[in-house]
């Protein structure tokens, strides 16, 4: 006999939220290591009509499935974003990344229901990688041409054997780069940058640990769902889960006992 899902409603979000990326991956790569123009934003970040092509598209075709969920982009803001469920997307993770030639960017997408995570997708086009999840069910890994394969974290549990992704320096505030400097100096080995691309590393057990703040909404609610169905723990520097009110910091570790170390270890900020 077969079983029927309990909520039947997950499969339609997460053939949506695929077949969304399918075609984000087709958008973004036609631009990738092509000519482009890019403009810089507000807050120096640049973006290019990839970015707001692929969030348009998104948008469009979000709002016609799901005309009742809310959307909440980096590139045009919020519709409905208080409403019962929303997606969050952002286009190309890593734009300084896809500007410059380097293949680690990609395309997030997350639901949100009743502010909890219950979705996530990480999609790297220039890879042919992508990793997604639901709440209560495997997380998976994709590559261009093979059969998707369940993924989950490393068994890493001491803070001294942990590989850690982490953002170059300047990426932190003042009163956090000399903690996050201490944390990365106990750790086996540190990797720079990497973006969204690291969260994939850790949910298939490459990476163990990653640190990072000054995150919004879009960047960080996609990897929740992924790197907790893969067996790890995601919150933020207090050890607060994460929702779409969370101010941006961001500790993802393989296990329990790491995630611990490193919330301990951060305790010291400035």
């Amino acid at each position: 006999m077969t079983r029927r899902s309990p909520r039947p409603e997950i499969d339609a979000w997460i053939a949506a939220a695929h077949l969304l990326a399918d075609r984000a991956r087709e958008i973004s790569l036609r631009w990738f290591r092509s000519p482009i123009a890019v403009e810089f934003k507000a807050d120096d970040s640049p973006v290019t009509r990839a970015d707001r092509g692929v969030e348009a598209m998104l948008r469009e075709r979000l709002a016609e499935l799901f005309p009742s969920h809310g959307i909440v982009g980096e590139e045009f803001g919020g519709l409905r974003p208080d409403a019962e469920h929303v997606w969050f997307v952002d286009p190309i993770d890593g734009t300084k990344s896809f500007v410059s030639g380097l293949p680690l960017w990609g395309t997030l997408i997350a639901l949100v229901e009743h502010g909890t995570p219950v979705l996530g997708l990480i999609d790297a086009p220039a890879t042919g990688e992508r990793w997604s999840a639901a709440r209560g069910r495997p997380a998976w890994f994709e590559r261009s041409g093979r059969t998707a394969e369940r993924c989950s974290t490393s068994a890493c549990a001491e803070l001294s054997r942990a590989r850690l992704g982490v953002p170059a320096p300047d990426a932190f505030l003042a009163g956090e780069v000399d903690v996050v400097r201490s944390l990365s100096e106990r750790v086996a080995l540190r990797r720079y940058g990497g973006d969204c691309y690291a969260y994939g590393l850790l949910a298939s057990g490459h990476l163990d640990l990653i640190v990072e703040s000054g995150l919004d909404d879009h960047d960080f609610l996609p990897m929740v769902a992924v790197i907790e169905a893969a067996g790890g723990v995601v919150t933020d520097w207090s050890g607060q889960p994460l929702g779409p009110h969370s101010a941006g910091d961001v500790v993802a570790a393989a296990t329990t006992a790491l995630h611990r170390q490193a919330i301990e270890a951060l305790g010291s900020r400035g």
